[in-house]
């Protein structure tokens, strides 16, 4: 059994200068000359607040209570920022800038290095906007050299959801929803760069990313994302490289991030009906504020930022490897695991779906082909085998 997808896009990207970040406390606080508001716990606040953000919701500029997955207006070419100040929760503008510039810039660099190691492939680009705020750009390679298909998607969406779908994009239970009603809907202002990989040989890994920010009504905000791999066979030199690639990152910031994010990662691409993980891991954080913003920023900035430096050297080392029909058979079965995990249990799908997200750009991540074969079991001894071993049992790679 097979599944397609194919997605033509095309547009034009045009990247803008944004101004420094202003200071944000641990526990998400917003405050500063350059925020349109300050939050405050205490309860005259919150009432205000209250007032202030019903008030906005009713105005003509409030965001859709969803944004509905027809509300993407195409566009020939992306506005300076999609970053505007006033739209969505009163918050830190100059770190939504900020953000959305790094991942601009990420979006491009990224691409360009992938166009590189293909030889042939080209990103096509689609761009839309939503009247109420935000939108975003897809680049898609399809049908190239070395990648059977290569997205890197930037969106910024500005929007209210159902709280019980803010506690499904949170990795912890964390209260997002802090002095909201129940039932009320949370407005909120996300930005992210998300992507994957997935190259035509069986010995070339699948690789995805995210990185994103968030802020939600009444001053709550977090980073989170990561990078991880997905390869269909077990090389142990290739997950040192790539492994050790981020635990460089990690030590620069803090000496417990490497353990921290890779065991999360670890937790978090579980397949829970076939007691697998989708790969090998990597690094994955999210609910991130116990720093300043600053801090958390520049941690994001290089772990994006080395996602060729981690990936490029393995897919280079190994698109050209001779491979069989069963081995290609067995990375097309490796495939449908990653789309029954992306299915079922990625964040990102469920939030992207619950709040009327671009069909296109969520389901950009799953691969043209994928195979699904009744009972298949590894043969003892095997290559498959082993690697299915590691996906059962993750290990330390460094």
């Amino acid at each position: 059994m097979k599944i397609s997808l194919l997605i033509l896009v095309s547009a034009t990207v045009v990247v803008h200068s944004f101004a420094p970040v202003a200071f944000v406390p641990r526990g998400g606080s917003l405050s500063g000359s350059s925020l349109g508001a300050t939050a405050s716990s205490s309860s005259s606040s919150s009432s205000s607040k209250s007032s202030t953000t019903k008030d906005k919701k009713a105005s003509k500029d409030a965001p859709p209570v969803h944004l509905g997955w027809d509300s993407h207006n195409p566009v020939e070419s992306m506005p300076d920022s999609l970053v505007r100040e006033g739209d969505g929760p009163d918050g830190n503008y100059p770190m939504r800038s900020r953000f959305e510039k790094l991942c601009r810039e990420a979006q491009i660099s990224i691409t360009k290095a992938i166009e590189e190691i293909d030889g042939e492939g080209v990103f096509r680009e689609d761009c839309w906007t939503r009247a109420n705020g935000g939108g975003g750009m897809s680049r898609v390679l399809s049908g190239g050299k070395v990648f059977e298909k290569a997205g890197v998607n930037l969106s910024v969406v500005y929007g209210s959801m159902p709280q019980e779908a803010l506690q499904a994009a949170t990795e912890r239970g964390v209260d997002r929803a802090k002095g909201m009603a129940p039932g009320e809907r949370v407005p909120f202002f996300a930005c992210g760069l998300s992507s994957v990989m997935h190259p035509k040989n069986p010995h070339a890994p699948t690789m995805h990313f995210n990185y994103r920010y968030f802020e939600t009504d009444g001053g709550v905000w977090w980073f989170g994302g990561g990078t991880d791999i997905t390869p269909s066979y077990l090389n142990e030199d290739d997950m040192k490289h790539f492994h050790g690639t981020y635990k460089e990152v990690c030590d620069k910031h803090d000496p417990e991030y490497y353990e921290e994010f890779k065991a999360w990662a670890d937790r978090y691409f579980v397949i829970q009906h076939r007691n697998e993980t989708r790969g090998l891991g990597g690094i994955f954080f999210d609910d991130q504020n116990n720093k300043t913003p600053d801090e958390h920023f520049a941690f994001s900035e290089e772990a994006v930022n080395s996602v060729i430096k981690a990936y490029g050297p393995i897919v280079e080392k190994h698109k050209d490897d001779p491979y069989t029909e069963k081995q290609k058979q067995w990375q097309l079965m490796r495939r449908g695991r990653y789309v029954e995990f992306n299915l079922v249990y990625d964040r990102g799908t469920v939030f992207g779906l619950k709040t009327g997200g671009r069909i296109e750009s969520i389901l950009m991540s799953l691969p043209e082909t994928a195979r699904w074969e009744y009972d298949h079991q590894v043969e003892p001894g095997s290559p498959e085998a082993e690697f299915l071993e590691a996906c059962r049992h993750p290990r330390s790679w460094v």
